[in-house]
C-alpha cells in the first residue's frame, strides 16, 4: 500500500496539541492561541478556561465562525455560563474539550470546509 501526504487547501493545520504545546504547521506554540483554517492569532491572553469572559471571545468571534472549539488544556474544563451565552446568543456553537481532542476536531471540521475557529488554552508559564 502506498501512502501519500495530502496537504490541506487552507493555511493553518494542527498537527497535534496537548496540555503544554501545539504544533501548527511546522511551528511549536507554548502559549494560548486562536486558529481558523486561514488565520492564526498567537499570544491569546487567556490562561484559564474557568476565568474566560465574553470579551476574551472577541478574537474568535471576529473570525465569523459557525462553531467555536475551545481546547481547555490537558483536561476538560468548562467556561463560565456568561462565556457560553456570548456564543449561543449569536447562534454560534461552542464545544469545549481537551486540547488533543480539540485539535482532532478542528482538523476534521476544517477539512470539511466548515467555518470553524478554535481557541487553545495553555496555563501561564
Amino acid at each position: 500500500m502506498q501512502l501519500l501526504l495530502e496537504r490541506p487547501d487552507y493555511d493553518y493545520f494542527l498537527r497535534g496539541a496537548d496540555g503544554r504545546h501545539a504544533l501548527v504547521n511546522e511551528r511549536t506554540l507554548h502559549a494560548s492561541f486562536v486558529i481558523s483554517p486561514n488565520a492564526l492569532i498567537e499570544q491569546w491572553s487567556v490562561t484559564d478556561v474557568a476565568r474566560l469572559t465574553p470579551a476574551d471571545l472577541d478574537a474568535l468571534l471576529e473570525l465569523k465562525p459557525e462553531l467555536i472549539i475551545l481546547g481547555s488544556g490537558a483536561t476538560q474544563a468548562f467556561p463560565p455560563p456568561e462565556a457560553q451565552a456570548a456564543c449561543l446568543s449569536r447562534g454560534i456553537g461552542l464545544e469545549t474539550m481537551t486540547n488533543a481532542a480539540a485539535a482532532r476536531t478542528f482538523n476534521v471540521l476544517a477539512s470539511e470546509g466548515r467555518r470553524v475557529v478554535a481557541g487553545f488554552i495553555f496555563p501561564a508559564i
